[in-house]
């Protein structure tokens, strides 16, 4: 039965039986463990199945000379720490900032990851991302998942506003999971949002929106019970 929910602030433990098997996906490699990580890590503990679906290796945003492969590899290791298994994940070769070219090719690969996973729960870019490779795997993913709990994950630089309408409540040592991820990618150490402090920050303010020392936050798009 679908169902909607009108209420400013919800929490995953009051309305959510836990998920058996999800699904993130991300256009590029880092984007589901910068927005997403202490909730992976938590719901990996807590026994789900969880897959990955990353799109593009985003060659063209690593120095000349950069192994091609080079975010992916980071990634990998990335997840292993917040548990997530190798075999769970599923990278492409999109182009990095031309998804909109290829919009109809990604739609038809998320149908075949919803027919062969047939996931309970699947995350995504939010509604409001203003990156345009972001936008097309929210626009996609939102099509090809539609019969589907879909929540859309924060990535605060690359959103003007933010619909948080949804709190998954996180432990310290979630968070510390989520930065030791984040630090598997060198590749990234220039971005300004890579430090540990800006991670228990958000954290912090999260959780002190819902009454607890940390949460991370999403926009509850779609709700399937």
């Amino acid at each position: 039965m679908l169902f909607a929910i009108d209420l400013n602030v919800l929490s995953y433990s009051k309305i959510m039986t836990q998920p058996k098997k999800i699904l993130a996906l991300g256009a590029h490699p880092d984007d589901i463990e910068f927005s997403s990580g202490a909730t992976m890590k938590r719901f990996a503990e807590e026994g789900a199945e969880i897959y990955w679906a990353v799109f593009s290796p985003c060659v063209k945003s690593l120095p000349p000379g950069s192994d091609p492969q080079r975010l992916y590899k980071e990634m990998r290791k990335s997840a292993e720490i917040l548990g997530i298994s190798k075999d769970h994940i599923y990278t492409y070769n999109f182009e990095v900032r031309y998804f909109t070219k290829t919009r109809q090719d990604i739609l038809e690969e998320m149908i075949v990851l919803k027919k062969k996973l047939n996931p309970d729960l699947v995350f995504l870019p939010n509604s409001v991302d203003i990156h345009q490779d972001h936008q097309v795997i929210h626009n996609e993913g939102v099509r090809a998942f539609k019969n589907t709990c879909v929540l859309g994950y924060e990535l605060p630089w690359n959103d003007i506003e933010f619909k948080n309408n949804y709190f998954v409540r996180v432990e310290k040592e979630h968070i510390e999971a989520k930065i030791a991820a984040i630090d598997q990618y060198e590749s990234q150490n220039a971005r300004v949002y890579k430090s540990a402090e800006f991670y228990f920050s958000l954290a912090m303010v999260r959780g002190t929106q819902m009454s607890v020392p940390y949460a991370e936050s999403f926009e509850l798009i779609r709700w399937v019970e």
